[in-house]
C-alpha cells in the first residue's frame, strides 16, 4: 500500500519512529508520477533535484532532534499560477513557458517553514480559465477515475495529482470554483477559504477580487493541517485579512448535534442531474441521522450569479493581463513591425482561445459607455448575493448543496460550447462573488464517477465547515475510495 494512502498524523508517526524517511517518501512520490503521470498529465514541471535535496535536508532535521513543521516531510504539488523561485511558472501557457520566478509566492515559503517538500508544479487551465482543464496549452489533464473525462477546472492538475495518489496534498486557486468543482470531479476534499484569509502575494492574478488560494486533500483532517500552515495576514498582500487564526484541528469533534443547515432550492432545482441530486440528499440524512437539522431555502438572487460572474472576472482579467505585452518577461514576438505589431504579436501567439476569449468580453464590458450598463450593473448583483448569504446565516449555521451540476463530462463534449462550460460552475460561482469559505468533501458515486457536498461557511468560519466536513467523513466511506489507473 503507498504511503500516501495514510493520514497526516499517521505519517509523522511513522517519519518520528524511524520507520520511513523523508528522502522515502519523495522518492516514492516521484517513482508513481513517472509510473502515472504519463497517463494523467497533471504535473508540468518537476523539481527532481530540488526536493531531493529538501528530502535530504529534512532527514537531517529530524535526526537532529530540531523542531518540525506542521507539514513536515510530505510531498506536495502547487498549482502552476503560483511563483516559486528558481522553478519554472507557467500558469500553463505558452506566453511564460521559460518563466523562472526570482522570488516565492508567499504561500510557497509557507510550504518550506512548514517543511513540506515541493515536488513540482501542476497543470491547470491557462491562466485559470476553464472549468475543464482543457484549456491549458500543455495538453488536458486527465480524470483518475476515467481517463476518457475531464478533471474539473482550473485547478484539475492539483486535484487530480491527489487523487492519482501522486502527492500527499496538493495546492490550487479558486475564482469561481476552480478548486471546489475539481475536488468533486476527482472525489477529492477541496477548501476554499475565505477570500483574504490566505495570502495572494505571488499567485498570478486572473481576478483580483476573487481568486483564493486553498488546498486539495484526501481527507478533511489534512486540509485542516495544510489551512493551518498557509493562513495569516500577509503585509505583502493588501487584501489580507487581519483576522485571528483560530486552531482548525481542534474543531474537527465529529460532533453536528443541533446543528442548523439550509439548503437552496436553485441548487437542487432545474440543470441539477437527478443522481447527484439524489446522492446530496442521501449525504444530509446522514448528517440529520447524527442530529443535524436542515430546511429548503431560497438565496434569490443565485439565477444572475453567472452572468454577473463572467462580466465581472473577465473585465478583471482583461486588466491584469495588460502586462503580459512581450516587452518586459514571458513570449515575445518581433518581426521589426514597431511597437503595437510586437503586442499584437505576442499577445496573439502567447494567449490561447479561451484567454482571449475573456480578455475581448472584459474590454468591451469596462469601455466607454458600457461599464455603467455592464460591469457596474455586475457588481450591484454581487452585492444582492453576499446579501441573499447574510440573511441565510442569521438563522442557520452552514449552508449545504452539491459542488458540481453533473459528475465530470467527457473530454472534448463541451470544448465548442463556452457557455454549457461556464454553467457548470452555477453552484460554485456565489460562493466566490460572497468572498465566503466553501468546502466541497466526497459523498458518493454517481455512474461510477464521484460527487462532490459543498458545504458552506460564514466569512473567517473555516472551523465550522471543516467540523461539519469532517464529521460527515467519519460516518461515511467516500473519500477512503481510490481510482484504480
Amino acid at each position: 500500500m503507498s504511503l500516501f494512502q495514510n493520514r497526516l498524523p499517521e505519517v509523522h508517526r511513522m517519519l518520528t519512529a524511524k520507520e520511513v524517511s523523508v528522502s522515502e517518501l519523495t522518492e516514492e512520490s516521484l517513482a508513481i508520477i513517472a509510473e502515472r503521470d504519463k497517463k494523467v498529465n497533471a504535473f508540468l514541471t518537476l523539481n527532481e533535484e530540488g526536493a531531493r535535496a529538501s528530502a535530504r535536508a529534512l532527514d537531517d532535521k529530524l535526526a537532529s532532534g530540531a523542531a518540525r513543521g506542521l507539514l513536515f516531510g510530505l510531498p506536495t504539488g502547487v498549482k502552476d499560477n503560483i511563483v516559486t523561485k528558481g522553478l519554472r511558472t507557467t500558469c500553463a501557457s505558452q506566453f511564460l513557458n521559460n518563466f523562472q520566478p526570482i522570488y516565492n509566492a508567499t504561500v510557497a515559503s509557507k510550504l518550506q517553514q512548514a517543511d513540506a517538500v515541493t515536488i513540482g508544479k501542476l497543470n491547470m487551465d491557462e491562466f485559470a480559465m476553464g472549468g475543464s482543464n482543457e484549456n491549458s496549452s500543455f495538453g488536458p489533464v486527465r480524470n483518475p477515475w476515467d481517463l476518457e473525462r475531464v478533471p474539473g477546472g482550473s485547478s484539475g492538475g492539483s486535484a487530480a495529482a491527489v487523487a492519482a495518489g501522486e502527492v500527499f496534498f496538493s495546492l490550487g486557486s479558486d475564482t469561481g470554483g476552480s478548486i471546489r468543482q475539481p475536488a468533486s470531479y476527482c472525489g477529492v476534499v477541496g477548501l476554499k477559504p475565505t477570500y483574504g484569509l490566505v495570502s495572494r502575494y505571488g499567485l498570478v492574478a486572473f481576478a483580483s477580487s476573487l481568486d483564493q488560494i486553498g488546498p486539495l486533500t484526501r481527507n478533511v483532517e489534512d486540509s485542516a493541517y495544510v489551512l493551518q500552515a498557509i493562513a495569516g495576514y500577509d503585509a505583502q498582500d493588501s487584501t489580507s485579512a487581519k483576522v485571528e487564526i483560530p486552531d482548525y484541528l481542534s474543531s474537527l469533534t465529529g460532533d453536528v448535534s443541533g446543528l442548523r443547515i439550509a439548503v437552496p432550492k436553485e441548487y437542487l432545482g432545474a440543470g441539477v442531474d437527478a443522481s447527484v441530486r439524489e446522492t446530496v440528499l442521501s449525504a444530509l440524512k446522514v448528517l440529520e441521522g447524527m442530529g443535524a437539522v436542515w430546511e429548503e431555502v431560497s438565496l434569490p438572487h443565485t439565477e444572475y450569479a453567472v452572468a454577473a460572474y463572467y462580466l465581472l472576472s473577465s473585465s478583471e482579467a482583461s486588466s491584469n493581463l495588460a502586462r503580459f505585452d512581450g516587452v518586459r518577461y514571458g513570449a515575445r514576438v518581433d518581426e521589426g513591425g514597431g511597437l503595437l505589431d510586437l503586442y499584437l504579436n505576442s499577445r496573439s501567439r502567447g494567449f490561447g482561445p479561451e484567454v482571449k476569449r475573456r480578455i475581448m468580453l472584459g474590454t468591451y464590458a469596462l469601455s466607454s459607455g458600457y461599464y455603467d450598463a455592464y460591469y457596474l450593473k455586475a457588481q450591484k448583483v454581487r452585492t444582492l448575493i453576499k446579501q441573499d448569504f447574510d440573511d441565510i446565516f442569521k438563522k442557520y449555521d452552514v449552508v449545504i448543496g452539491p459542488t458540481a451540476p453533473t459528475t465530470a463530462f467527457k473530454l472534448g463534449s463541451q470544448t465548442e460550447d463556452p457557455l454549457t462550460m461556464y454553467l457548470n460552475d452555477i453552484l460554485t460561482i456565489p460562493v466566490s462573488l460572497a468572498g465566503i469559505p466553501a468546502v466541497s468533501v466526497p459523498c458518493g458515486f454517481a455512474e461510477g464517477m464521484p460527487v462532490g457536498l459543498q458545504i458552506i461557511g460564514k466569512e473567517f468560519d473555516e472551523s465550522t465547515i471543516l467540523r461539519v466536513a469532517h464529521a460527515f467523513e467519519q460516518n461515511t466511506d467516500h473519500h477512503k475510495q481510490r481510482p484504480q489507473l
